[in-house]
């Protein structure tokens, strides 16, 4: 309330006055490269869309990460992370299928089908069905990736 000048704080002010905590307390940064997370956005605009998309983590900061995800590379404080917990494997898994996704992706395919990419950037799983896999298997070989 002193930062908002004595009336109700915007949910700004209470975001900026949490963080300037947070970096004084040093919460440790727990995360590691490879590891697979998901967004969480809790009224963050910058996150606007990518709410339960998970993320490839592949650089680790001190009060952040860096995560790719099929559209792009997303620096995300850690508030807005939360582990999947996977198994090395499943993260390495995970990490070519994002790549794979990211490919078909930026290739430009109509909207229809970045639409599917996107779902496939939401799953809950470490894992493609087969009939997935198929699918996304004919969109590599539609812009030419084997």
């Amino acid at each position: 309330m002193e930062e908002a000048g004595g009336k109700v704080p915007t949910g700004r002010i209470v975001k900026d006055v949490v963080q300037r905590i947070m970096e004084r307390i040093k919460v440790p940064n727990t995360y590691q490269l490879g590891e697979v997370c998901q967004i969480i956005t809790k009224d963050n605009p910058e996150l606007r869309g990518k709410g339960g998309c998970w993320g490839i983590v592949n650089h680790v900061g001190e009060f952040s990460c860096t995560v790719k995800l099929w559209d792009s590379e997303y620096t995300v404080g850690l508030q807005y992370l939360k582990s999947y917990n996977y198994l090395p494997a499943e993260c390495e898994q995970m990490r070519v299928i994002c790549d794979r996704i990211s490919r078909v992706y930026s290739s430009g395919l109509e909207e229809s089908v970045q639409r599917f990419l996107e779902s496939l950037g939401k799953l809950n799983r470490a894992y493609l069905t087969d009939l997935e896999e198929k699918v996304l298997s004919v969109l590599e070989f539609e812009i030419g990736v084997s």
